[in-house]
């Protein structure tokens, strides 16, 4: 019997996905839990395993396609199936009937009269019963909402591009940048596809004749465009640089990565700064808080969010309760969800409730950056290059390695004092690091005793 493939509930608060890849074709065999197609949502990107063994028999989702999660996008069959359903589908015995979706394109082809909706049993064909939910709640998802109500918008006077008339970041965004109501169901504008942008964006068609090429954006790069934009017209925010003596550091990771190599990781630079910041938030908590309208929200767990730069865009996977970690168990939680980010194998639970972030340019060679804050969060970290430098030392020139750090915070809630205090004590942290011999249990980093020298 054929086994149907849902497009799968990736997050309780995710409505869709997009099929950015099929890793499988038609007539290939897959085995049950292999790797079938590549997904792309508001939260993460991975591989869907195949529900069953069988052969792919059908595909019914092109890549580059967004559907609503359990939406039936292949399925799963016998080989036998496959050769019955090809001659169907290479003659086609008439052309397929208008659908609902055609029906809207045709009205909203400028020009053209719309023809009446076709009828069934009394019904317009492609209409669908009425559900007894809020229609605020059926057309846009919690990001969408939250996004509505610090902006005081009513989300039923926006016309919702997404699946089923549903509200999109994208929708709500735009509402927001044009400052104008939208013309509602009964006018539709439809923007030429090339000139899908603001108005005042400078952006020209490139003239006949010149050497350009255009491609789409990837899925993940439009998140990334949404979110960073939607941030910045979110929060207020300011940046504070420090520079930092990681001397001590250095030379703690040189006396301890052997043992380290030995139970299994690397102990990396951004193990230290993470439990330097650790210490810093429980310090300074509003830095770990988020705002909700009128609303301070202390988040009692320290969640630390680590960028992880990919071929095809940036992710932030969260190490949770990074508070309860030991250095070794940051550096093993560090090493573990930057390889599996960039495998694809991230679940959705861990790209989500992030309370901090910390990004790391400086191994581009980048000297320090200004990063933009990660929403809902009010404050990230940027870490520049670490590298040895002449500094003054006692009224002479001396060579430390050294780093800037920058922390970007939104001055709604953090003021510059604040946040200023908040990377004094990273930069104490890091500078005047000490630890003890059992590494393995919980006891580098907990200022039991200096370092040696």
């Amino acid at each position: 019997m054929p086994t149907p493939v849902l497009m799968p509930q990736m997050g309780e608060s995710i409505a869709e996905g997009t099929i950015v890849r099929w890793i499988k074709k038609v007539g290939d065999a897959v085995d049950r839990d292999e790797p079938l197609f590549e997904i792309s949502t508001d939260k993460v990107d991975a591989e869907i395993p195949a529900p069953a063994a069988g052969v792919l028999t059908e595909i019914k989702v092109k890549e580059g396609e967004t559907v609503a999660v359990n939406t039936e996008v292949a399925t799963i069959g016998s080989s036998s199936e496959v050769a019955q359903q090809h001659p169907a589908q290479e003659v086609p015995e008439a052309p397929p009937p208008d659908t609902g979706d055609r029906q809207d394109a045709v009205e909203s082809a400028p020009g053209k009269p719309a023809p009446p909706p076709r009828k069934t049993n009394g019904r317009s064909a492609g209409a669908k019963p009425a559900v007894d939910e809020d229609p605020r709640k059926q057309r846009s998802s919690p990001l969408v909402r939250r996004i509505a109500r610090d902006n005081d918008i009513d989300i039923s006077q926006i016309h919702g591009s997404g699946l089923g008339g549903r509200v999109t970041k994208n929708d709500i965004l735009g509402y927001i940048g044009a400052g104008t109501r939208d013309p509602g169901p009964g006018i539709r504008e439809t923007p030429e596809p090339s000139r899908s942008r603001t108005p005042d964006s400078g952006f020209r068609s490139p003239s006949p004749g010149s050497r350009v090429e255009i491609k789409p954006l990837s899925v993940m790069r439009k998140k990334i465009a949404e979110h960073m934009v939607m941030s910045r017209r979110t929060s207020a925010h300011v940046h504070s640089v420090f520079h930092v003596n990681f001397s001590t550091v250095e030379r703690i990771r040189q006396q301890k990565k052997g043992e380290f190599e030995q139970l299994g990781t690397r102990l990396t630079y951004m193990a230290f700064i993470a439990k330097a910041v650790v210490s810093a938030l429980r310090r300074f908590p509003i830095v770990n808080a988020s705002l909700d309208g009128d609303n301070v929200i202390y988040k009692k767990d320290i969640n630390l969010g680590i960028a992880v730069a990919l071929e095809s865009g940036l992710i932030v996977p969260v190490i949770k309760h990074a508070d309860e970690k030991n250095l070794l168990g940051l550096s093993r939680a560090i090493a573990d969800i930057a390889a599996r980010a960039r495998s694809k194998q991230l679940k959705p639970e861990e790209v989500q409730d992030g309370t901090f972030t910390i990004t790391n340019p400086g191994q581009f060679g980048s000297q320090f950056g200004m990063p933009i804050i990660n929403q809902p969060q009010v404050a990230i970290l940027g870490v520049g290059t670490i590298e040895k430098r002449p500094i003054v030392v006692d009224d002479a020139i001396a060579i430390r390695t050294m780093a800037y750090l920058t922390l970007g915070y939104d001055h709604r809630l953090v003021d510059g004092a604040t946040g200023d205090q908040f990377m004094a004590e990273v930069k104490q942290q890091i500078e005047n690091f000490r630890c003890g011999a059992d590494i393995a249990g919980g006891v580098v980093g907990t200022h039991h005793e200096p370092c040696p020298r």
